[in-house]
């Protein structure tokens, strides 16, 4: 199989390219530079141009690029750009692979469980209305600029990830060092939820959805026992044998971040309903089991 894949040197692109390719399979990664080597496709995500020829014979897009949510400070132009990436990329891509001849058969488009927004405590899944917010609105015209492709016929999934526990990378990357130094802690009041996945069974859903046909739309890939800020501090503490007596009040989570502390202080309890209607198994269903495979060598015989 030949797949071509955004976001390719990314926390969960470079997982999935290495699954594939440890599998045999043949990966095109998507850059935005001129290429340096046969693997390498060039495209421009935002200008609109794609080197649709050096696509010819892909089986499978995986689409994960995009500005990082955490990286910055939401300014307007942050915000801008955060929203531009996520749309203006996608929309070119989908636009590209649906002239493609042959086209692939699968479109796997990244998306957040931001789709929601801020829910509380109340359990959402699939079949919840999407949320209000800035980054409830970017998912939603996010996941509508796939189109192109879906018009075309061709079938398009949207993993709707949550946080990814990794032993470095993503937002695990910045927790680590905080819990070893014995700095980690509450956020706000801690009761609000976190829904995560573990980056094996990211990997895993992605696979999922690039080989099975009866995937399509959108599913969450979140494992399956949510968690709240104040269990994965003391899962975080347990894990490393180290305190968490920190407690970061929201003032200055608002104080420090400015809008993004919405995203850190709201709650999000996502169900994956359709994974586990396809039969789909997590590995790590729980925030113990997540972090224990994130960092196994911290696990005590």
């Amino acid at each position: 199989m030949k797949v071509a894949i955004t976001g390719a040197s990314g926390l969960i692109g470079t997982a999935v390219r290495q699954s594939l390719e440890d599998d045999g399979h043949e990966v095109l990664r998507l850059v935005r530079r001129a290429p340096v080597d046969p693997a390498e496709v060039e495209w421009d995500p935002q200008g609109g141009s794609v080197d649709a020829d050096a696509l010819s014979g892909v089986n499978a897009v995986v689409h994960l690029a995009g500005a990082g949510v955490g990286d910055h400070r939401w300014t307007a132009s942050y915000k801008r750009e955060i929203r531009d990436s996520r749309v203006l990329g996608t929309r070119t891509l989908a636009r590209a692979i649906a002239g493609l001849d042959p086209q692939p058969v699968v479109f796997v488009s990244g998306s957040a469980i931001g789709y929601y927004g801020d829910t509380g405590d109340e359990p959402v899944d699939e079949s919840s209305p999407a949320g209000d917010g800035f980054l409830a609105h970017v998912v939603a015209a996010w996941e509508a600029s796939a189109a192109p492709a879906l018009e075309a016929g061709i079938r398009v999934v949207h993993p709707r990830t949550g946080l990814v526990v990794a032993g470095s990378g993503g937002a695990w990357g910045r927790l680590w060092p905080l819990f070893r130094f014995g700095l980690g802690g509450r956020l706000g009041g801690g009761s609000q939820y976190w829904s995560f996945v573990s980056l094996r069974d990211e990997v895993r859903a992605i696979r999922r959805m690039i080989d099975d046909s009866s995937m399509s739309g959108a599913y969450n890939v979140t494992a399956p026992t949510p968690a709240t800020n104040a269990e994965i501090t003391t899962a975080m503490s347990e894990l490393l044998h180290r305190p968490a007596f920190a407690h970061v009040p929201r003032f200055v989570l608002k104080t420090v971040l400015g809008e993004m502390s919405q995203e850190v202080l709201g709650s999000a309890r996502v169900l994956p309903s359709r994974l586990l209607e396809a039969g789909f198994a997590f590995d790590d269903p729980t925030i113990g089991d997540a972090l224990r495979t994130a960092r196994p060598e911290l696990v005590k015989d």
